[in-house]
């Protein structure tokens, strides 16, 4: 079988004029950024206002392991599927961080014959958005640095600034530095450190925004610093919102490409889910849901990270409501939850903890879960059909395997039959805290009820964090848990369904032009570094120009 890479370089695309066209947009909602990819007026939500949503379907998995469980394959496959079956549907998914382009995940386009494409462009760039957003970013640091350096009108405490630059790189010496040495035309000298972008603010203002004007007015909310007599400074204070809003107007649009199968694909923002609230923009779900009898949107990473992100987050904020979840399970997984790779039956059945943990999670938000087998050419029929029986017996409202990464949209065809029954069903969602509880208690649902843990333990700076927030107002935002993907706890070495666990939450991050609080557990860093062979190492150009070893 040919490379992912090979596959999406030997496919034959058609204009996105067409792909749009298709999709229901007019020629003048569209700006095409050469021939097969276009960002995508907003103008078409004002256009399609009275028009009913389509069905929304949610794409998570179970715990990933450090292989990857193939979540972005699976997505396209039924999307591809429902194609296959005639459906009109769309897909939204996240933009690619180089970050992990070049670190061990790989790209962020799919798989096989089950691919958005051109791969390349989006794995590489794509449209730009996502170096608008770190200008943006450190357009905004450089103008508080600015303004402390020019006589500081605001009387901001310099100590206190909290704002962060970053870059789409996984940098760890950046992590924690010095600025402003040198001398006093250098600014003041303090400890800072860098975000990987996807972790940014703006990137997170970007995906939840809800038009240009939304964004200017969160883009100007952002706290940046404390005065010296404790009260928080924006971003508005400090005249950067309005520079940094021209700088993303082409941004907050989203992307439109196509699937190796021709359905629209709107590709737009870049959040993890480990670290950031890991979904793609709002506004490519809202274009998407008006275009689209079908919509399928992926979460990043399992259904504690990135779905309860979208479902706490995004639903609430964008007032739009899943109709089912797909639930990416493997058999490789299930083995390794067990801790015992090589295994067999047996092993599966220790590690399905892991994935009737998630289908339970699914559950308690009131949503029908089908688990989709996303199969790998070494799984015997026997090991696939334990783990549909166990999904089954577990309360998934169906299971079924895709072979989509084989086969395109033919192989994930009854996987698409059983994901449509499963948004017919009616569902009875909920959120998993309400808005009006204390910061506490909310973390302390997601752990409970989430993850599986007999409660949370604030360290001392998370508990001042808690108090100050208070005091500012800030108790009825909605909370973002940055974790660890690899375990259901805040610990990676608690694998499979760890029980008698205490979530430790070591520090809180007020994002007010985002709207929600970052807790940060255990020793989650929000700038990731490069092991010591990077897929970096792998990607170059061959004697024909062609770019090989991206995956």
């Amino acid at each position: 079988m040919p490379s992912s890479l090979e596959i999406a370089q030997d496919a034959t695309l058609r204009p996105i004029t067409e792909i749009a066209e298709e999709a229901g947009l007019l020629p003048d909602e569209i700006d095409p950024y050469g021939k097969y990819k276009a960002k995508v007026s907003l103008d078409v939500l004002d256009r399609l206002a009275d028009r009913p949503d389509g069905k929304l379907i949610n794409v998570t998995a179970i715990t990933p392991t450090k292989a990857g469980e193939g979540k972005t394959t699976t997505s396209v496959s039924v999307t591809q599927g429902l194609g296959h079956l005639g459906k009109n549907v769309a897909l939204c998914i996240r933009e690619a961080s180089l970050g992990p382009v070049f670190g061990i995940k790989g790209g962020a386009a799919g798989g096989g014959y089950t691919q958005v494409v051109p791969m390349e462009d989006m794995n590489l760039h794509f449209t730009g958005d996502i170096h608008a957003i770190g200008a943006a970013n450190n357009l905004l640091a450089a103008m508080v640095e600015a303004h402390i350096l020019h006589g500081n009108a605001l009387d901001i405490e310099p100590l206190s600034v909290s704002w962060r630059r970053c870059m789409d790189i996984n940098d760890r010496a950046l992590r924690d530095i010095v600025v402003g040495l040198g001398g006093k035309a250098n600014g003041y000298p303090r400890q800072t450190g860098f975000d990987i972008t996807a972790a940014s603010e703006v990137m997170a203002i970007v995906a939840v925004a809800a038009d240009l004007f939304d964004l200017r007015k969160r883009l100007g909310a952002i706290t940046v610093a404390q005065t010296r007599g404790g009260e928080p400074v924006s971003a508005e204070q400090i005249g950067a919102a309005g520079s940094m809003a021209v700088l993303l107007k082409e941004t907050i649009k989203p992307n439109l490409v196509q699937t190796l199968e021709g359905q629209p694909a709107f590709v737009h923002c870049g959040p993890f889910a480990n670290i950031a609230h890991g979904n793609n923009s709002l506004v490519a779900d809202r274009v998407a849901l008006k275009l689209a009898d079908y919509v399928v949107t992926e979460s990043g990473f399992a259904s504690d990270m990135g779905m309860e992100k979208f479902m706490d987050i995004v639903c609430r904020l964008g007032h739009i409501r899943p109709d089912a979840v797909v639930l990416v399970a493997t058999v490789k997984a299930l083995k390794h939850h067990a801790g015992d790779p090589d295994g067999g039956l047996d092993a599966i059945e220790t590690g399905a903890a892991n994935m009737l943990r998630h289908i339970g999670i699914v559950r308690e938000f009131g949503i029908n879960p089908v688990v989709a087998v996303n199969r790998f050419p070494d799984d015997s029929d026997e090991s696939v059909e334990l783990v549909k029986k166990l999904a089954l017996e577990g309360g998934a409202y169906g299971c079924e395997v895709n072979d989509g990464f084989l086969h395109g949209g033919a192989g994930a065809a009854a996987l698409a039959e059983v994901v449509t029954a499963a948004a017919d069903e009616k569902t009875d969602f909920d959120f998993i805290y309400p808005l009006d509880a204390t910061i506490e208690d909310k973390i302390d649902a997601i752990a409970k009820r989430v993850y599986g843990a007999d409660g949370v333990f604030l360290q001392p700076a998370a508990r001042a964090k808690v108090k100050e927030f208070t005091r500012l107002g800030l108790t009825e935002l909605p909370i973002c848990m940055a974790k660890t993907h690899l375990s259901l706890s805040h610990d990676p070495k608690l694998a499979n369904a760890p029980v008698g666990f205490t979530v430790g939450v070591r520090d809180l991050r007020a994002y007010t032009g985002a709207g929600w609080i970052v807790a940060l557990c255990g020793d989650m860093q929000t700038m990731p570094g490069y092991g010591k062979t990077p897929a970096a190492m792998n990607v170059d150009i061959d004697e024909r120009g062609e770019t090989v070893g991206l995956f």
